[in-house]
């Protein structure tokens, strides 16, 4: 029997297991394998650093800019000033870094263990089936939280979240390749597609580099990823940057995950909370979603110890999960660049084909520009009358 019990041992669980052992509490940590590498890009925000300064000891790139292409070749290209940047890490070294600090909290970890069912007791909720190389195991806890991924079982059981459409995921591959490169380590480079998706490389070090592609919403079942990664990878202005032919691949996966934002009405129900992205917390047009993850992590520790503290595991408490201040600004952003999705992308992404042509000459608008990439900025009427022009 534990405090609680949480299924997923990723950014979003594990942070969420360590606040909660922090503060007393017996935590279980579910994960299905600790040495699975989650498709993924690899960037996050240096916030990240101030939960996780572990981090530093580890040869990681910091990005403090981008270059930015449209579907037209037309290039976008800028450094941050100040003190915001961001870093790039191999997922299966950040997850395992994340997951150690939890257990050195004093949660327990029980790897091996793919949960597959809640269990349920007078038509309650209270724990978690799971399958092991030993055989079914069952985790009873007051609160359980839900940070198994986009394909969770147990979301779609609780009833809080019906399975996921289509049109409502991206799909993407990835590759950590090794080799020479002529990549800025500073930089991160992105390649906007002429339909509803990206592709990217990101510099991990000096011979390495993780590169990918990704679909989504409607333009899922008319392109093929595999295709597009392919010609993606073999491209002759991708190649200025990657120009061997026979690198070292170190890794390599296909992955899913959520394109429509936070599902705020399905984040909580009695003694039950969905985070990372499970719940949704994974930004539309970029695909990042590691610092939300620990973000609403966080939030749902920090709720589910209030509960203890009460012993009240209704959604009546946990609802302040939900409205807490950092989940409702986080919902905010990820809404304003799901509207701007529709625009960008408009007749073959003919939008940013402009955005990026424009501000080639334009000094004004380019930092217009990049105030909204870069910072979330909401472009103003003039810029939008600018680009509709």
């Amino acid at each position: 029997m534990y405090d609680v019990v949480i299924s997923g041992a990723g950014p979003s669980g594990s942070q969420c297991a360590e606040v909660i052992a922090k503060a007393g509490y017996n935590v279980a940590l579910i994960e299905k394998n600790t040495n699975w590498r989650k498709p993924c890009g690899g960037a996050v925000h240096s916030s990240v650093l101030d939960l996780y300064p572990q981090i530093k000891k580890f040869d990681i790139s910091k990005i403090v800019g981008v270059v930015m292409h449209s579907a037209d070749y037309h290039k976008l290209q800028f450094k941050g000033a100040g003190n915001e940047y961001s870093i790039i890490m191999d997922r299966l070294k950040l997850d395992n870094l994340m997951r150690d600090a939890a257990v050195d909290a004093g949660a327990d970890l029980f790897d091996n263990n793919i949960s597959f069912d809640l269990l349920i007791k007078n038509q309650k909720k209270i724990g978690i089936k799971t399958k092991s190389p030993t055989g079914i195991k069952e985790y009873q806890g007051n609160i359980i939280v839900i940070a198994d991924g986009m394909s969770s079982k147990l979301a779609f059981k609780s009833g809080l979240r019906s399975k996921w459409k289509i049109n409502e995921l991206a799909i993407g591959k990835c590759a950590i390749m090794e080799g020479t490169h002529n990549l800025d380590e500073e930089l991160v480079y992105v390649y906007f597609m002429p339909y509803q998706g990206y592709g990217w490389i990101f510099p991990l070090s000096r011979n390495r580099f993780n590169i990918g592609v990704f679909t989504f919403g409607s333009d899922n079942s008319k392109y093929n990823v595999l295709k597009i990664y392919q010609e993606f990878i073999t491209n002759p202005h991708i190649k200025n940057y990657i120009p061997n032919s026979n690198y070292k691949i170190i890794w390599k996966g296909a992955y899913s995950f959520p394109a429509e934002g936070v599902l705020e009405k399905s984040l909580y129900s009695d003694n039950l909370m969905l985070i990372g992205d499970t719940g949704g917390f994974v930004s539309p047009i970029s695909g990042e979603g590691i610092q939300t993850a620990v973000v609403s992590g966080k939030v749902a520790a920090e709720t589910a110890i209030e509960a203890l503290q009460e012993e009240d595991y209704s959604k009546a408490i946990l609802k302040k999960y939900r409205t807490n201040l950092e989940i409702k600004e986080i919902i905010r952003n990820f809404k304003l660049k799901r509207s701007m999705i529709n625009f960008f992308y408009e007749n073959k992404g003919k939008n940013l084909n402009k955005i990026l042509s424009l501000s080639e000459t334009d000094s004004e608008f380019r930092e217009q520009v990049v105030n909204m990439f870069a910072y979330g900025e909401v472009p103003s009427k003039e810029f939008l009358a600018k680009v509709n022009d």
